[in-house]
């Protein structure tokens, strides 16, 4: 099964592509405080929702990164609709191969959910500082530990504990590279079941009206243990934190 497609489908019906309320998106699209023509990269763009709005509050030009063909396609499709294309430039590539070879800076960096694309979450700042003017801003949106994870659910998840901070950690991490921290929400209960049933809800309806997809088997029994796991330990387990910092 293409993990792809499983998430184009399963976050069919998301704005975001992450638990975050349209609210603290809202609230920290402002803090940004962008300039007529800054450049700004985006690392994982997926469907491109949140550099849109952007383009839209300040005229920015973006460079979204996005490997997933379908999303590029969409991003394409909307910037259109909204006659922002002229101001967004999509590259359908690995995040980690784009960024060795840009020759620009950017007054603003972003990678939401996505830090996996260059690595880590500490090794994505380190290379998002890189490539961020002086005064800039790095926008980040990562998991985290509300508390120590069960090993049953840890065994889920995949990796090591270590492999993910906690809140405070993230921010912590940040600072060690230099940056100041700006801002940060993190993504309360209500935010993460909204986020979640929407998921699950979504494999679940579509599998329901294509039942003739051979992957649907596949796709019903991974959504049916993420479901499972997210009422055991997930929903005290584990968080989701907006960091902005800017580059000093």
């Amino acid at each position: 099964m293409d993990r792809n497609k499983f998430s184009a489908i399963a976050h069919k019906d998301h704005l975001f592509y992450n638990p975050i309320s349209q609210d603290k998106w809202k609230r920290v699209i402002e803090l940004l405080s962008l300039k007529k023509d800054d450049r700004i990269l985006d690392i994982g763009a997926g469907r491109g929702e949140m550099l849109l709005k952007i383009l839209e509050r300040y005229g920015s030009r973006c460079l979204a990164v996005e490997q997933y063909k379908g999303f590029t396609d969409l991003m394409k499709a909307r910037s259109e609709n909204f006659g922002l294309s002229d101001r967004l430039t999509i590259l359908n590539e690995d995040a980690a191969k784009t960024v060795k070879e840009l020759n620009q800076e950017f007054q603003a960096a972003i990678c939401i959910g996505s830090s996996h694309a260059l690595g880590n979450y500490q090794k994505t700042i380190e290379i998002l500082k890189g490539i961020v003017v002086e005064g800039g801003f790095i926008l980040m949106g990562e998991i985290y530990w509300r508390k120590k994870p069960d090993a049953e659910y840890l065994d889920f998840f995949g990796g090591e504990e270590g492999d993910v901070l906690s809140h405070a950690g993230n921010i912590f991490a940040a600072e060690e590279h230099g940056l100041t921290p700006l801002w940060s929400a993190t993504a309360s209960e209500d935010d993460w079941d909204c986020y979640e049933w929407l998921y699950s809800k979504s494999i679940e309806d579509y599998c329901y009206h294509n039942p003739d997809d051979p992957d649907c088997a596949e796709m019903l029994e991974r959504i049916r243990s993420w479901r499972e796991m997210y009422l055991k330990y997930g929903r005290e387990t584990l968080g989701f934190g907006l960091y902005l910092f800017r580059k000093n």
